[in-house]
């Protein structure tokens, strides 16, 4: 009832034709329930979900998508939901406009247009290097970077998974090796003095009796606060460690800080990845007219129509049920009444999040 108060789902439930719920069971066979759900009565094969690029609008694609599963299911089930694509960037460089979908491909644009007019030392290579030889190396540096401020939300924790991924090696196994984690709790206690100077900063093993291991317990105290962060068998153990070892300084060739740059012939240096990626991307964005849209209503109807809505151009994903099961406990769970089955599923799964906007 109190679904069905909403005008908007009201208004959604006439477009489509189709009616909710079951039929009534009155004993009447005979007598057709209008208002019940009834596929053929569909108006439309192909519906869309459009909705604002941000996180706001990814909450309302949420709910709308919940209220389809749990009400309209057979137009999931059938093939007929769509969900569109809407750009959160324009940008222009001279007479040339272009349409980017997020924050990523807004960074892999600016990173396309800076490599020509920089240089990079790398360590693997001994040498600088740029144009189409530095993008790759510098598209995993982005994806290094925005990954772990997702992961490290506050900087000194990131600080300290920077320290840590960067330590070729270091998984569960390398904790239960006592020796050889105090070598790599040695390499970043000086990677972090490094970092914060001023900072005072105590790394300790302490035993992990649960996993038979150890673990590390990494404290940072600095401008009158204390941080701390675990270095826990769960957290190498994570999707997320895992991944940002891939993508680290030392594992893609670039080496330990501080880090060489070079622009038009003038060489400075950047104390860390950060730093590094920054100042090549604001390199990117000289001469780039730069817009964000907070929502499809700040576009004018010819912006929409070549970005959202013409066929020939859009971008759409179609919702498909690819695991029944699967997917009614997802829902039940994360979308459910129940508070206690919703947390639970979050703090066991917190460290398998690959992508977060918060």
């Amino acid at each position: 009832d109190k679904m069905l108060s909403s005008e908007e789902i009201r208004v959604l439930i006439m477009a489509l034709g189709t009616g909710i719920g079951r039929a009534r069971e009155d004993g009447d066979s005979g007598k057709e329930d209008k208002e019940a759900f009834d596929i053929t009565r569909a108006r439309y094969h192909k519906i869309i979900l459009m909705t604002d690029a941000d996180v706001d609008g990814s909450h309302i694609r949420t709910l709308l998508l919940t209220f389809l599963y749990r009400q309209m299911h057979e137009l999931i089930e059938r093939g007929y939901i769509y969900i569109a694509q809407p750009p959160l960037f324009k940008v222009k460089k001279g007479k040339t406009e272009k349409y980017l979908k997020d924050e990523n491909a807004l960074s892999e644009y600016l990173a396309d247009l800076a490599v020509e007019e920089v240089e990079v030392y790398v360590e693997s290579g001994q040498a600088f290097v740029t144009g189409r030889r530095f993008l790759p190396i510098l598209k995993k540096l982005i994806a290094f970077e925005g990954l772990l401020t997702r992961f490290g939300k506050k900087q000194h924790e990131a600080s300290v998974l920077r320290a840590f991924v960067d330590e070729p090696g270091i998984d569960r196994d390398l904790l239960k090796n006592a020796a050889a984690l105090k070598k790599v709790v040695a390499n970043a206690t000086q990677a972090l003095t490094a970092a914060y100077p001023k900072a005072q900063i105590a790394l300790d093993i302490a035993e992990d009796e649960e996993h038979e291991s150890n673990k590390v317990l990494c404290r940072i105290h600095a401008n009158g606060m204390a941080h701390t962060l675990e270095i826990t068998h769960e957290l190498v153990g994570s999707a997320n460690f895992r991944e940002l070892q891939k993508l680290a300084p030392s594992a893609i060739g670039l080496g330990r800080p501080p880090y060489k740059l070079k622009v038009k012939g003038e060489e400075k240096e950047c104390p860390g990845t950060a730093d590094l990626v920054h100042a090549i991307l604001e390199i990117g964005k000289q001469g780039v007219g730069l817009q964000r849209y907070k929502g499809l209503g700040e576009m004018n109807p010819g912006q929409l129509w070549e970005t959202t809505m013409n066929p020939e151009t859009r971008t759409l994903l179609q919702v498909k049920l690819e695991d029944i099961t699967g997917v009614e406990d997802i829902f039940s769970i994360l979308m459910g009444d129940e508070v206690g089955p919703r947390r639970d599923f979050i703090q066991q799964h917190a460290l398998e999040v690959r992508n977060l906007d918060v």
